[in-house]
Parts: structure tokens; C-alpha cells; sequence
């Protein structure tokens, strides 16, 4: 698969692979920015890009970033049909401010094949082992 990529700003870094095989190619900051505890920001990338059909772009944490410093991704689906500059929204859910530079890394995107079953209305679902059982069902 080939996955075209347009730079909409000039400064913007291209997303790469940091490892053959690794499952999200990163994604870096067009600007610097600086993001205080409980704070959200737009970050912008610089960067358009042409998924194909039938696949999404997910937009997640990278790990480092998330355990470290409290830095979140909100939000990440980037649909096929989308043509604008990926944007990434990020929180500080940290106690400590936290800055990027142009051109470090921000999140991960993976790009993914998606399923899009037709929706139709029943009164009735089938049973399950599981059933209805939600949130501590497990007993976890």
C-alpha cells in the first residue's frame, strides 16, 4: 500500500517508521508549542495526507510521551475522504507544564482496514454468554 503525503506547510516533517514493522508511523509538531497541567491544545502538523478507501487513520499516544509527561491524545480518527491538515488535540493530564519543538513527536498514527457494516433497527439482539454484563462484569 502506498499512503500519498503532501506537505501543506513547507517546515512540516513528513510522518515515519522509527522501526521496520512498527505498527504507527509518528507524527511531529509543525510549531512549538506549550502545554500547561489540564490544559487541551490543536497541535498542527503540516502535513495532508490520501488514506485510502476502506481504511482510517488512528491518531494514539505515543507511549513514552503518555507515561512520562501525562501528555494524551483526544480524539484521532482521521477518515479516508479527509483531505485538510492533520491536526492532533492534546491534553496535559500531568502535573508539570510540557513543551514540544518543531519537529519532535507528538502521537502515532496507524493506519487501519475498517469495516462498514449496514445499520439496521431490531427489537431483539441475540443471547450471549457475556449478555448484558458492562462495566465490572469481569470482576475486574
Amino acid at each position: 500500500m502506498k499512503l500519498p503525503l503532501k506537505k501543506v506547510d513547507p517546515r512540516a516533517t513528513l510522518p515515519s517508521y522509527a522501526h521496520t514493522g512498527d505498527a504507527g508511523m509518528d507524527i511531529y509538531a509543525l510549531r512549538s508549542v506549550f502545554i500547561q497541567p489540564g490544559e487541551r491544545i490543536d497541535v498542527q502538523t503540516g502535513i495532508a495526507m490520501e488514506i485510502p478507501e476502506e481504511y482510517v487513520g488512528l491518531i494514539w499516544d505515543k507511549s513514552g510521551i503518555s507515561l512520562k509527561r501525562g501528555i494524551k491524545v483526544l480524539g484521532g480518527v482521521i477518515d479516508a475522504g479527509y483531505r485538510g491538515e492533520i491536526r492532533i488535540g492534546l491534553i496535559n493530564l500531568g502535573s508539570e507544564p510540557v513543551s514540544f519543538g518543531a519537529g519532535q513527536k507528538v502521537a502515532q498514527m496507524l493506519i487501519q482496514r475498517v469495516a462498514s457494516p449496514e445499520i439496521i433497527e431490531v427489537t431483539k439482539l441475540s443471547d450471549s454468554e457475556r449478555g448484558e454484563g458492562g462495566f465490572g462484569s469481569t470482576g475486574a
